[in-house]
């Protein structure tokens, strides 16, 4: 049977204008994909001119946010220096102070920079006595008289008028290891057996050391493009360690526990957990190894937030030995990020100061109920009851 010719030719008009529009859509796909750019520009780094300190950028993460804006249990924060002897924070007017304690349920606050002497007397005059049971003052050495012959008992001397005032604590910072020199230029070593009566002495009143040595890992490291903490080192370059000029951060942790092995009855409470958060293999031996060793966090955060499986597990194995400190001025915010931090299962969001130490989020660790008790104030309630009253009557009696 023959096909009509009109059949013919529409079925010829339509193969051609399908394959046209076959030719047309293919053409529009490669056109399409090079818009779309699924190989990088050419010109990528050259475009590539965003400063970093510009460089903020909002995520895009759908993730619950709970607002903690009390602590669930009330608080003692073991590492402030509001209203210090040193001016370390901007000072702030007392009721103001204690206004954003109520608001975030902080109980108590350590004051730990209160130097000694008149210095330490206007800081207990202004927040410790007409606010009872609200503030702690620690006081510090006057390395000054370092050279002096009778250094070590001149050193006991102003420990015992410091806590005959009111003191209930000694303050050791990271210039101790670092930065204190004899008339020689030496530096003195953490270990230094000048400090051993100062040490024994603090253990005999049942008051505690808070000790910060070493800093960072990072700031042992060059400041370069490898350096996680660039920014933070940019902006603050006298916090670098790195170079012969310094001891290593492992020598500086390491005369620091000889010191704490020599003196077994002298609670120590080393800071920044341990200044070495981030190894917490390490900080995990330093507890076994000294029952004397307490730790706090004060602005750690950073480094613990990012590891919250590990954190959260040691934070639940070493629960009697944790305190909670911040380290990070006095603000109901700043408070309430920690508290966010410690108790919610919370992802990715901004530490506490964010990106002061590096760019990276933290995780919620969402510890249990018994756990956070004892951080928030069970365990620094039970270190401040070592305070020996009989020893301060004995020594006010010299």
């Amino acid at each position: 049977m023959s096909v009509p010719k009109s059949i013919t030719v529409l079925f010829f008009i339509f193969t051609v204008t399908a394959f046209a529009g076959a030719q047309t859509t293919d053409q529009s796909s490669a056109q399409t994909s090079a818009q779309i750019g699924y190989k990088s520009a050419k010109d990528a780094d050259q475009r590539k001119t965003l400063l970093l300190k510009d460089f903020h950028p909002v995520s895009m993460l759908h993730a619950p946010v709970h607002k903690i804006h009390r602590a669930k249990y009330y608080v003692i924060d073991v590492h402030n220096h509001v209203n210090d002897a040193m001016g370390i924070e901007d000072s702030m007017p007392p009721q103001r102070v204690i206004e954003v304690m109520d608001n975030a349920n902080v109980k108590t606050v350590v004051i730990l920079t209160g130097m000694w002497g008149e210095k330490l007397q206007k800081v207990l005059d202004t927040m410790v006595k007409p606010y009872p049971g609200r503030f702690i003052v620690f006081t510090q050495m006057d390395w000054s008289k370092i050279d002096d012959p009778n250094f070590s008992q001149e050193m006991v001397a102003q420990l015992d008028d410091a806590v005959g005032r009111g003191a209930r604590g000694l303050k050791v910072l990271k210039d101790f290891g670092l930065g204190v020199k004899d008339k020689t230029g030496k530096l003195i070593t953490v270990d230094d057996p000048r400090m051993d009566p100062v040490w024994e002495e603090c253990g005999r009143l049942g008051i505690p050391v808070s000790i910060h040595v070493t800093d960072p890992e990072a700031f042992f490291h060059p400041i370069d493009n490898t350096n996680e903490r660039y920014e933070e080192l940019t902006d603050h370059p006298d916090w670098s360690f790195y170079g012969p000029q310094f001891p290593s951060k492992v020598s500086i942790l390491e005369a620091r526990d000889r010191v704490i092995a020599r003196h077994p009855r002298t609670t120590f409470v080393a800071l920044h957990l341990a200044n070495w958060p981030e190894n917490l293999d390490y900080v995990s031996g330093e507890l076994e190894k000294y029952p004397n060793m307490m730790v706090e966090f004060g602005a750690r955060q950073a480094e613990l937030g990012r590891q919250p499986r590990r954190a959260r597990d040691f934070f639940i194995k070493y629960q009697d030995r944790i305190m909670f400190g911040t380290d990070n001025g006095m603000a109901e915010e700043m408070y309430r990020n920690h508290f966010r931090w410690l108790e919610t299962g919370d992802e990715y969001f901004d530490y506490w100061g964010y990106p002061g130490q590096g760019r990276w989020k933290i995780y919620g660790m969402e510890l249990p109920d018994p756990v956070l008790e004892k951080i928030y104030h069970l365990n620094a309630e039970r270190l401040f009851r070592q305070f020996n009253s009989s020893a301060k009557l004995q020594m006010g009696a010299k």
